[in-house]
């Protein structure tokens, strides 16, 4: 017996200079990101455009990176908060921790540099060489156009400084040593010419990270055979859930039988002042849609969007729109 004993206590030490060993090694090796390069963003006019067209109205990063009011259907930005940060994403949505968007007005970046912002954006590597969780999609981010995201950095350094202290962000264990291997290189594309409308459509996709909430996940991983097919759940006041659509073209439960004209008024329904101060009570439907954003995006754009959708495999996929928490009818 205590032969046996001293051995097993023999293995439980190696074990614990092993998990040292490969926790100091991941600590160490990960994040595999090069160094941020010394690059200036040209702040031009039409960067700047370009920037805010994308900023508020495809790539999501205004609505992450402000404050949104519930009170409201469809949670709009709460004016004069663009890009203040602090908006948190935590157990109450699924994830393994507590994570904060930047502020990423001059007030939170004034002291990056435009590599170091590149690079964060497009790799998910902060100035400090930290992970960051990629509830932020830069895995989308880094095989966007290279001068798209340009633009992007242009437009937040154009912001009005506000002041907001944000926490740090904490990932739970392991996620906390998972998170360092997931950051890769940046695998930039064009942006296909307008003309190539569903290719087009596409780019605007994969930019606006639609597969992400418009495709159940678990821990972190996409349901496969589901991509796009709706019923990502998402917390709203009341102890209720809204669940994504399914935008698949599948006809009974999908858009397969929208037409172009129905796809596109159906966001710019909501392309009005009205549409940001409509009032939802606790326990009455609203989204987590940001309906008021997309909606400034032109027709041109939309319609590229309808295209592509209408290219993608249909998934059968009724979704119960809206319930208590764990309750479907």
């Amino acid at each position: 017996m205590k032969k046996f004993l001293k051995i097993l206590g023999i293995l439980f030490i190696i074990l614990i200079l092993a998990s040292t060993g490969f926790y100091i090694y991941l600590n160490k090796a990960f994040p595999k990101i090069k160094p941020a390069t010394d690059m200036r963003v040209d702040i031009s006019p039409e960067r700047v455009e370009r920037g805010k067209y994308l900023v508020d109205h495809v790539t999501g990063c205004i609505g992450c990176h402000s404050e949104r009011n519930f009170s409201y259907f469809s949670g709009p930005v709460v004016p004069g908060s663009e890009g203040k940060g602090g908006f948190i994403f935590d157990e109450s949505v699924g994830l393994p921790g507590a994570f904060y968007s930047k502020n990423i007005t001059p007030d939170g970046i004034g002291s990056w540099t435009d590599g170091e912002l590149f690079r964060a954006v497009t790799t998910g590597v902060n100035k400090d060489g930290k992970p960051l969780f990629p509830i932020m999609p830069y895995l989308h981010f880094g095989k966007m156009d290279e001068d798209d995201i340009k633009c992007v950095l242009a437009y937040i350094r154009s912001l009005k400084p506000v002041q907001n202290d944000v926490p740090e962000s904490k990932a739970t264990f392991p996620m906390s040593l998972i998170m360092r291997t997931i950051p890769e290189e940046a695998n930039f594309t064009k942006r296909p010419d307008r003309g190539n409308i569903k290719e087009y459509g596409k780019y605007l996709v994969d930019a606006g990270s639609c597969i992400e909430c418009h495709t159940q996940q678990s821990r972190g991983k996409l349901k496969e055979g589901f991509e796009y097919a709706g019923g990502h759940e998402f917390p709203v006041n009341g102890g209720y859930v809204v669940r994504s659509s399914n935008i698949t073209p599948d006809n009974e439960t999908g858009i397969g039988l929208w037409s172009k004209e129905q796809f596109v008024n159906r966001f710019k329904a909501y392309d009005n002042p009205q549409a940001k101060t409509v009032p939802v009570k606790a326990g009455e439907f609203n989204t987590w849609m940001p309906w008021t954003e997309f909606a400034g995006m032109n027709q041109e754009d939309l319609e590229a969007i309808y295209a592509f959708l209408k290219t993608i495999p249909a998934v059968r996929n009724k979704v119960e729109k809206f319930s208590l928490a764990g309750v479907k009818n």
